[in-house]
């Protein structure tokens, strides 16, 4: 491709993204779409009104994992559950299984 090819074609792609950008496209529907609407039904696993997402996302908010793993529980660590989720208390410290050890997690 030549200088001139190259840069007329350059110069076409710009206007061509320029214009798209500047065209407001929101009023319009979309051309294809698998799902016809989004519909959020109450009392599903996954929406937000739901007991099940609440506590989903609660547990989340509680328990936050950090960088620091140990390969193995100190000595006299308990079973306890934070808002339906399992961690090991030992002392002051909680933990959760991560891969082949524990991860020490705050809990908030």
């Amino acid at each position: 491709m030549t200088g001139a090819k190259f840069h007329a074609s350059r110069a076409f792609g710009i206007a061509i993204a320029l214009t798209v950008a500047l065209t407001d496209l929101t009023g319009l529907p979309p051309a294809f779409s698998f799902v016809g609407s989004a519909q959020a039904r109450i009392g599903r696993p996954l929406t937000p009104v739901s007991v099940a997402g609440v506590t989903r996302r609660t547990t989340r908010r509680v328990i936050r994992r950090t960088a620091v793993t140990v390969a193995a529980l100190p000595t006299g660590c308990a079973l306890t559950y934070v808002n339906g989720t399992p961690v090991w208390r030992c002392g002051s410290a909680f933990y959760q299984p991560y891969r082949r050890g524990y991860v020490v997690v705050v809990i908030d």
